[in-house]
């Protein structure tokens, strides 16, 4: 009997002005993803950038043979996810962050075989986070402007997932979230669908100084929330 080939999964990460973080990381990265039972590959999305940061994943290309790099103008986290995963081509597709990854997640999500999705949950039973107050409490509340606006079953949709590809086939084209919430929607939008989801707990544990400015977020996230629910309510009705 042949032995079934390894699952592939490919990772999706976005970039943007990682001029001084970028090759380290991969470095780090890549070392720790060659302990996964799978066949993984790495694409970076550089979107926007205007440092070397397309520059060094290009050099660092010459050393990981599974690393893809793809480029995008606009500096737009959630479009530069949509264009990786819609270009992913493993039988799962993962968004890691360049400063938020782990193996240990790959591995819990292929032991998620009954899964159509998997999340790793900062607030799920077994979760250690360990940011500051405020970026747990946004967490929180975040979770449950979800819940009563969108209805959502979930208790996290950003961090790390994993999406398998035919999900992300059909749901991505139809996701019209950009910027902070296009994973948001796309887990919304796989919830009302039907498909399964599982969560597992995470561990967060900062590699450095977060640098997204909640202060600009938070508003623009809930515009954000408030436009989702009317295009969904719009598609159902």
């Amino acid at each position: 009997m042949s032995t079934p080939p390894d699952p592939r999964i490919s990772v999706v990460i976005p970039v943007h002005n990682e001029e001084a973080y970028v090759a380290d990381a991969i470095d780090e990265l890549m070392k720790d993803l060659v302990s996964v039972p799978a066949e993984v590959t790495v694409t970076l999305v550089e979107n926007g950038s205007t440092d070397r940061t397309a520059e060094l994943v290009e050099a660092a290309m010459a050393t990981h043979p599974h690393l893809r790099l793809l480029r995008s103008p606009e500096p737009d986290y959630g479009a530069a996810m949509r264009l990786g995963f819609l270009a992913a081509d493993g039988d799962w597709v993962v968004n890691f962050d360049i400063d938020y990854f782990s193996a240990d997640f790959l591995r819990d999500v292929l032991d998620h075989d009954e899964a159509d999705l998997v999340l790793a949950s900062k607030r799920a039973e077994g979760a250690d986070d360990r940011r500051g107050m405020v970026r747990r409490l946004a967490t929180w509340t975040f979770n449950k402007i979800l819940r009563f606006v969108l209805h959502s079953t979930v208790s996290d949709t950003h961090g790390m997932k994993a999406v398998r590809r035919h999900v992300v086939q059909e749901l991505a084209p139809a996701v019209r979230s950009t910027q902070d919430l296009f994973d948001t929607e796309l887990v919304i939008r796989a919830e009302r669908a039907g498909y399964r989801i599982a969560e597992v707990p995470a561990l967060v544990e900062e590699r450095r100084p977060a640098k997204s400015s909640l202060l600009k977020r938070v508003p623009r996230t809930l515009r954000g929330v408030w436009r989702l629910r009317r295009i969904l309510a719009e598609e159902t009705s």
